[in-house]
């Protein structure tokens, strides 16, 4: 798997997917555990989705 998400789109993610599962905590729903999904792209620095939309965040397009 080749990165396909940039620094910013990272930062992003992460904020959105802490906020989501904070969400969730707070509330007592269990659908702030959506908000592992943009943590875990955040981390691994790839989105399958990017992949058929031909997406690519990162600063070098080679993924390198």
């Amino acid at each position: 798997m080749k990165p396909n998400i940039g620094i910013s789109d990272r930062a992003i993610r992460l904020f959105i997917g802490l906020t989501i599962l904070g969400l969730g905590i707070a509330l007592n729903s269990p659908w702030g555990m959506i908000g592992v999904i943009p943590i875990i792209t955040a981390g691994i620095g790839f989105c399958p989705l990017y992949c058929p939309l031909k997406i690519n965040t990162t600063e070098n397009p080679n993924g390198h």
